[in-house]
């Protein structure tokens, strides 16, 4: 069973794309050989910033042969029917066979195919996945049709076995597979003919090549950690920085360097992100957490230990930084003076064309928070305060330059402009959470600044019916309403979000009269937060339950109910008062429907005439005495443990009692019976939705 090796050699190939291109590749060409009927022990694809490598063992040396009977239309069918037929099988009408059915004469198709061999199979997919390969952005060059994501250059394409190694013959746009590949643009860059996967990767690797991301990165990882640590620093991880720069080089070597000491005075957050994003430079801090050095990571060695090459980036970032610290200092001199002249500045701003200003957006945040402040235990006034300047720093010239540091450079202008630290740091909470993993606030301040952040948010697009569809959600508000549900739960914070989201809507007069739905909208947080729950375990029916009952717009008392009513289903008791339940709401139902009354009157003791019907009598007494006030302290877990001491009892009911008896007086008195059995549990949760 031959081996297959494929490699695509290019100019230099975007990193953001590269490991999406080899899954692409391994997918493409995997997919089409199976189809064609080439299976294949194993695959593995590769990239670098030159080349997409691509290695298939264990493959057929040959497709089947195959034989395939398919029935058609009718003899007598409509022409275009058999016409149909006929297209699908690649068959003329004479090579068709007509059988008997059951319902008269059938035309049948006989599909035979010989088996083929690798190399032509291989060469078909091949093309078709070059022709076709789904790039981001891709290019024209020269003279030719081909799109690429940069020229390429050279296809090698080999099938090796026992006996040796064969070029597959291949030839697109003037390029002809063959057996050889280049090194290093710099360091070798000499042809290098090879012979299978095992022999490609050793040459590259000896042509200053590493082939696989995962080995460039710990490579860049391992040296930059241990230059850290020899000088008594620390790196500073970023592991999307490292897959970028793992994508950028074929043989890292990785120098390290000081930043001047005129710009160490710049925030920590300033550096890494001045030297990340325009350098792709890691930042390295000392054992008090600031950053004093860069590693850079070059594509090549030279002859002096890259002493030019770091004089050369160690230039490059002094430009960069002496412009960061321009910023630094001009905003610091307008935080001191005035912050709000930046908080004005945002009525230029538009947050949206329907929904108006930035300015206008933190005047409704201002107003909202004012009313969430004495439900998360803040101060209005300070909450009104940090709502005001939250967002102010959107106007400074080092947001304008960094988008991603709003917020944090909000705290230090808030800090610069005197006010209170917890103001301050509202500035930078405000828009936590930022997704699933990240840290939710507690400070009350920045919690009521970034409900009121979300809310308005939420309600804003949905008054102008700009809902997330299927998997599109260009404002992120599936992200807001998450962020509101974590705010909620993991603060553990009471409130009732309808009135919240009603609120909104009264402060938003800004919107022109457009009013958020809030019933749709408290649907949707419904929807997100069961997801949420899902993902930590709750059942959804359970989730279902709980969400039927009053009082489930307070998240934190929805999700205290639905955690009691999981645990209590997982008790023996709990799964078989269930059924139970069930079968008496189930009855009860069926005889409301066929009767046309409703039997919700009070059963009467007196009419008991069985033993079992006086002990679930006195059950129910029981269990209702308890379930009241444990419901009403809201200790669901109380009142769920009142509720499982039912099961003997309406088991006990059921197996010796008949509910639909002779008499009419003992028949209305046991449904009115069933009735109270369904009442009570349906006052702990709606169990009709619990499956099973």
């Amino acid at each position: 069973m031959p081996d297959l090796l494929i490699e695509l050699f290019s100019e230099e190939i975007p990193a953001r794309m590269q490991a999406r291109a080899a899954d692409d590749l391994k997918r493409l060409v995997t997919d089409g050989l199976v189809e064609a009927g080439l299976t294949y022990a194993s695959a593995g694809a590769f990239s670098t910033p030159r080349r997409l490598t691509l290695s298939v063992e264990g493959l057929l040396a040959e497709s089947p042969a195959t034989r395939e009977e398919r029935k058609g239309p009718r003899v007598d069918a409509p022409e275009k029917a058999l016409e149909g037929f006929l297209r699908s099988t690649g068959l003329t009408r004479d090579q068709l066979e007509a059988r008997d059915d059951k319902k008269g004469q059938v035309w049948f198709a006989v599909i035979a195919r010989e088996g083929r061999p690798a190399a032509g199979i291989v060469a078909e997919v091949l093309e078709k996945t070059i022709r076709t390969f789904p790039w981001p952005k891709s290019m024209r060059w020269g003279a030719g049709n081909l799109r690429w994501v940069r020229p390429l250059h050279s296809i090698l394409c080999l099938l090796s076995d026992e006996a040796g190694a064969s070029v597959v013959p291949l030839e697109i746009d003037g390029i002809t597979a063959g057996d050889s590949t280049a090194g290093h643009r710099f360091m070798a860059p000499a042809p290098i003919q090879v012979t299978g996967f095992d022999d490609y990767r050793a040459k590259l690797q000896a042509a200053h090549v590493v082939l696989s991301a995962e080995d460039r990165a710990q490579a860049i990882w391992h040296d930059a950690e241990q230059m850290a640590f020899a000088q008594g620093l620390e790196l500073v991880e970023d592991k999307g920085l490292l897959a970028e720069v793992a994508g950028l080089v074929e043989w890292p070597v990785v120098l390290m360097g000081a930043i001047d000491e005129e710009f160490l005075g710049l925030p920590a957050e300033v550096l890494q992100t001045s030297m990340k994003e325009h350098q792709k430079f890691f930042s390295v801090r000392d054992i008090t957490e600031q950053i004093t050095h860069f590693v850079t990571v070059a594509n090549r060695e030279t002859a002096d230990n890259g002493a030019t090459i770091l004089a050369g980036n160690q230039k490059v970032l002094s430009a960069r930084l002496a412009d960061a610290k321009f910023f630094w200092e001009n905003d610091l001199r307008i935080a001191a003076t005035d912050i709000t002249q930046w908080t004005d500045a945002l009525e230029n701003v538009t947050f949206h064309n329907k929904l108006g200003s930035q300015q206008a957006r933190i005047k409704r945040i201002a107003k909202l928070a004012r009313e969430i402040a004495p439900q998360v235990g803040a101060d209005v006034d300070d909450v009104h305060t940090a709502a005001l300047v939250a967002k102010a720093d959107l106007s400074s010239e080092m947001v304008y330059e960094f988008p991603e540091l709003q917020g944090i450079m909000g705290e230090y202008y808030a800090q610069e402009a005197h006010l209170s630290d917890e103001i301050a740091a509202a500035a930078r909470e405000h828009y936590q959470p930022l997704g699933p993993s990240d840290d939710v606030p507690e400070a009350p301040i920045s919690v009521a600044v970034a409900f009121a952040d979300k809310i308005d948010t939420l309600t804003g697009f949905w008054a102008i019916d700009e809902k997330p569809t299927g998997s599109k959600d260009p404002f992120a508000l599936r992200r807001a309403a998450l962020g509101v549900i974590r705010l909620v739960l993991e603060n553990d914070h009471r409130m009732a979000l309808g009135q919240v989201f009603a609120k909104a809507n009264e402060v938003a007069a800004d919107r022109d009269g457009a009013m958020a739905d809030v019933g749709d909208l408290m649907a949707f947080i419904h929807d997100r937060l069961k997801v949420f729950l899902r993902d930590r375990g709750i059942r959804h029916d359970v989730i279902d339950a709980c969400l039927a009952m009053p009082g489930a717009d307070d998240l934190t008392l929805l999700v205290r109910r639905a955690q009691a009513l999981q645990a209590f289903l997982k008790m023996e008791e709990g799964e078989n008062l269930i059924q139970g339940f069930k079968r008496a709401h189930n009855i009860l139902k069926q005889a409301e429907a066929a009767d046309g009354v409703e039997y919700s009157y009070g059963p009467d003791p007196k009419l008991a005439e069985t033993q079992l019907e006086t002990a679930l009598f006195a059950a129910l007494d029981a269990a209702e005495a308890e379930i009241a006030p444990a419901m009403e302290a809201e200790d669901f877990a109380e009142a769920m443990g009142a509720m499982a001491g039912l099961r003997a009892p309406v088991d006990a009911f059921f197996e010796g009692v008949q509910v639909n008896a002779d008499s009419q007086i003992l028949r209305r008195n046991r449904l009115n019976l069933l009735h109270r059995i369904s009442a009570t549990c349906l006052s702990v949760a709606d169990l009709t939705r619990i499956e099973g």
